[in-house]
């Protein structure tokens, strides 16, 4: 497919030797576990016509690592769901791309990114969503939220939306912010240890994620999760 120009639309080549290609019937689930040493990860994905697509993503602490997802919805009754969260707490660089492009009419996608990060960490969220021309009745969401332990860590988050059709439902928005102290406060005065009042609120915040891991792992992660938070508090 040639690139074409719509007024500020500009659509791209979509790679279909190289990519995952997702159709009907079989749904398409994807589980990356990025710990030190791991290697940067790139997904390129071809949704077509009734395909069901799910990625979820988990960053450990110590991983200096990059997550990137890049996804075509080429076919009417396509969606691809994207679920991912990082935990760290020291140097770490991390980098989180996402591109996620609704082509045809009728399709859906909903991207959830949680993360923390405490002592001197880096963090880099940018996420994208392109509705083409005429792909009306489109429904897609993006959303990412960050909590920031230390005043070392740093996040950047730069959530985009670009629509070219006018009958969609979509929305993007971002936060980063501390621990609720007020939330601290009402545990602790109930007897809660301050480092397990904030646990309890980390792993609150990070279960949206936890719950798309599939079942036959999803006890091991959790636990591992549970594990990685405690180490960086």
């Amino acid at each position: 497919m040639g690139k074409t120009d719509c007024g500020h639309y500009v659509a791209r080549e979509i790679p279909e030797a190289s990519a995952i290609v997702a159709d009907a019937g079989a749904p398409y689930r994807h589980l990356s576990i990025l710990k030190p040493g791991a290697a940067p990860q790139s997904l390129d994905i071809i949704a077509k016509a009734g395909a069901d697509v799910s990625v979820t993503f988990l960053i450990f602490p110590g991983a200096d690592v990059s997550f990137n997802l890049r996804a075509d919805l080429v076919g009417a009754g396509a969606s691809v769901n994207l679920y991912g969260l990082y935990i760290c707490g020291a140097t770490e660089h991390v980098g989180i791309q996402t591109d996620i492009r609704h082509i045809v009419p009728g399709t859906f996608s909903n991207q959830i990114v949680n993360g923390v990060a405490g002592g001197s960490a880096k963090v880099l969220f940018d996420g994208r969503i392109v509705v083409a021309p005429d792909a009306q009745k489109t429904e897609a969401f993006q959303t990412n939220r960050n909590i920031i332990l230390t005043d070392g860590a740093k996040v950047e988050t730069k959530p985009q939306l670009e629509i070219y059709a006018d009958d969609v439902k979509c929305s993007h928005g971002a936060t980063i912010g501390r621990l609720d102290d007020l939330e601290q406060f009402y545990m602790r005065s109930r007897g809660i240890p301050e480092d397990e009042a904030k646990f309890l609120q980390l792993i609150s915040f990070l279960s949206p994620v936890l719950a798309d891991v599939p079942e036959g792992r999803k006890e091991e992660l959790a636990a591992e999760v549970e594990a990685a938070l405690r180490s960086i508090l």
